[in-house]
């Protein structure tokens, strides 16, 4: 009776090592393959083509172009927001001067029936040299847009004028175009210089 019993045990023995080195192998099978699956794509990846205020173009591969980014969007009209926003990224330039050399900045119109690539760069160079405007068709906006996830609303005025709802934090953006967080508006100073440093740090 007990010699029974112990070839049972043997024989469970076996069959579970035999059931583990089945699954091991099976795994060892996957792992090569799960260690070569594609990277999530860029924040902002869509089909879209845009110009910038120079008249280069612009697709979602300049925004995960090898530099870490700040990357906003709003329009001339804007009566607070965007002249804010720009003249604080003109401070953090500023503040941080070498140390930003390899960041690049972003000024995406969301009003691109009004937002010319001369009037954007009239508009984002007036503070600073560093960011870029750009704008497009509607169509094209509206897709660039939609793929990076901005509220943007056209709200009429009185005489037939319009202004935009739009969201109003500062997007950063790391080198290969990975979503790193946002500058709030009006965020302290030191908190967005902090936010900027830690951003270049993983380029």
């Amino acid at each position: 009776m007990a010699t029974s019993s112990m070839k049972t045990l043997r024989l469970g023995l076996w069959i579970a090592v035999g059931v583990a080195a089945v699954g091991l192998g099976f795994a060892a099978l996957l792992l090569p393959r799960l260690s070569t699956q594609p990277s999530a794509a860029p924040y902002g990846a869509g089909d879209y083509e845009l110009v910038d205020h120079d008249g280069a173009p612009v697709t979602d591969a300049t925004f995960a172009g090898g530099k870490p980014s700040l990357v906003f969007f709003g329009f001339t009209h804007c009566p607070e927001v965007c002249p804010t926003t720009l003249y604080e990224m003109a401070g953090w330039f500023e503040a941080l001067g070498p140390e930003g050399e390899d960041l690049n900045a972003f000024f995406v119109t969301v009003d691109p029936e009004r937002d010319t690539p001369d009037m954007l760069k009239a508009y984002v160079t007036a503070p600073t040299d560093r960011v870029l405007g750009i704008t497009g068709s509607s169509e094209e906006i509206a897709q660039a847009i939609e793929a990076w996830h901005v509220h943007a609303e056209r709200i009429p005025l009185e005489g037939g004028d319009y202004t935009m709802d739009h969201t109003a934090s500062v997007f950063l953006i790391g080198p290969r175009g990975e979503f790193e967080g946002t500058i709030a508006y009006r965020e302290a100073g030191d908190v967005a210089l902090g936010k900027i440093r830690s951003l270049l740090a993983k380029s």
